[in-house]
């Protein structure tokens, strides 16, 4: 794997070792979001993450720069767009670019898929996710819902790919 400019370089993945490392990412990102006391441990994350990719299509994508992970999407394909079901950087990656390359990584993925738009969730007051998205040309929805385990309302991000 050759890295550009230090930049993080973001391939497809596979394998209970790349489903764990995007668990400890998750893990550590989501202690991080949520202030948690102590990081919760990656099989607590492990299995939402493995029924993702058990979702027909469903794909694992990791960022790595050099021979660290820094970052993973798991993308799933629908009839009508491609839903972004995870995207987190690890904590220590924050600021570094790496929630960048996953993004430019899902557009360049969905182009070559033909898919026209995408889709995501993202909890409400996420503000620092938020601002990622939308430097990357997602835009809110007025659509939220209490999704997935946090139980917190979330709100709906579309985006073209042309």
């Amino acid at each position: 794997m050759q890295v550009t400019d230090g930049q993080p370089v973001v391939e497809l993945a596979a394998g209970l070792d790349a489903q764990r490392e995007a668990a400890g990412i998750w893990a550590r990102a989501t202690a991080m979001r949520d202030h948690l006391p102590s990081v919760p441990s990656i099989e607590d994350k492990l299995t939402g993450i493995q029924q993702t990719l058990a979702v027909a299509g469903a794909s694992l994508h990791l960022a790595r720069r050099g021979p660290s992970t820094v970052g993973f999407c798991i993308l799933v394909p629908h009839e009508d767009c491609l839903e972004v079901r995870y995207l987190a950087t690890d904590p220590q990656a924050w600021g570094s670019g790496a929630g960048r390359a996953l993004l430019e990584h899902v557009h360049e993925h969905a182009r070559r898929s033909a898919f026209a738009r995408g889709e995501l969730w993202v909890i409400a007051d996420n503000v620092r996710a938020i601002r990622v998205y939308e430097r990357a040309g997602w835009v809110g929805t007025d659509t939220t819902e209490v999704r997935g385990s946090a139980g917190r309302l979330e709100r709906r991000f579309v985006r073209g790919f042309s």
